[in-house]
């Protein structure tokens, strides 16, 4: 049992246009922009980080926007829906303004009991507001949205499956427990006390037919641990369990390990530390361009090559 986890760290998505997806994140929904760097391995795409004021694991949605790329086909295999936590009595206040901005997919509903507001983003991404009680974790307010109504962070993340039954268990070794279902829906949350960010859908499909990764899929979904040596802990029962799982690498504001799950969704385990305050003061977080150090000498290019992005 890898009681190291704690929740969400990140969810990373691809996009094809950065502009538009900076405008989405920290306009219509108010989050902040807390950094602005390029993919590893592909520094000619950006890498944007929107969350709360601090870049808190658990609050924490990543694109690659690539240019013009094709959108993805829904399907098994992939995270159908990213859904984030709002104050209770908050959705028509969210409906509203989603609705006067122009968002595509609003549609209310209950799941296990809680409210919530799916909608899509610019590339038919899809996301939720679920209303949650007593949700402490601080709101990044200077995005336009208020204080009693602002995202908190995640509230979990669903994955639509062929067969669930593999992931199910895997997800009871990383330190969840199956708390409830409705119909081809399995609810899992992390066993004693998480970051908030500490549920997970699995729903199972057998009919559905797989996805295509592009515009608007996830990528992958980061799970959070305190440190490094918690995260080498994990490394060794996830190998030890029969599970490929990639050397330690560092992604300069956590450190990450990769492995690809039974039903096809790819894993990561993202410590939290350093943080994103590393390069950068926590009052102008995501305001210029950060670059991995094997990829500075390239700054002058990817300055006059990256689309401009305001704010």
């Amino acid at each position: 049992m890898l009681g190291q986890i704690k929740g969400l760290h990140h969810v990373t998505s691809l996009a094809r246009d950065a502009r538009e997806n900076n405008d989405f994140f920290t306009n219509k929904l108010g989050l902040r922009r807390v950094k602005k760097t390029v993919n590893f391995d592909a520094p000619d795409v950006y890498h944007l980080y929107y969350a709360d004021e601090f870049g808190t694991p658990g609050s924490v949605m990543t694109y690659f926007p690539f240019p013009n790329a094709a959108r993805g086909r829904a399907g098994t295999g992939e995270v159908g829906v990213t859904a984030f936590s709002v104050p209770r009595g908050t959705l028509a206040y969210w409906e509203q303004r989603l609705a006067d901005q122009g968002v595509a997919g609003l549609k209310r509903s209950d799941l296990f009991g809680e409210q919530r507001l799916a909608f899509e983003g610019p590339d038919g991404d899809g996301f939720a507001l679920v209303e949650v009680d007593d949700d402490d974790r601080a709101a990044w307010t200077n995005g336009g949205v208020g204080a009693d109504e602002a995202i908190r962070g995640f509230h979990s993340v669903s994955m639509r499956l062929q067969d669930g039954g593999a992931t199910a268990e895997l997800l009871k070794f990383m330190n969840y427990e199956e708390i409830d279902k409705s119909g081809s829906v399995r609810r899992f949350a992390v066993k004693g006390e998480g970051n908030g960010a500490d549920v997970i859908d699995v729903e199972t499909l057998p009919v559905l037919s797989h996805a295509r990764q592009g515009a608007g899929s996830v990528h992958h979904v980061a799970f959070a641990v305190e440190n490094r040596e918690r995260q080498l802990e994990v490394r060794k029962a996830l190998l030890e369990t029969g599970y490929q799982v990639t050397p330690v690498i560092d992604r300069d504001y956590f450190w990450a390990i990769y492995f690809r799950t039974p039903g096809g969704v790819l894993f990561e385990v993202a410590t939290n530390e350093p943080g994103f305050d590393r390069d950068e003061d926590t009052a102008h977080l995501g305001e210029a361009l950060r670059l991995p150090r094997q990829h500075e000498h390239l700054r002058p290019y990817l300055e006059s090559h990256l689309q401009p992005i305001e704010g």
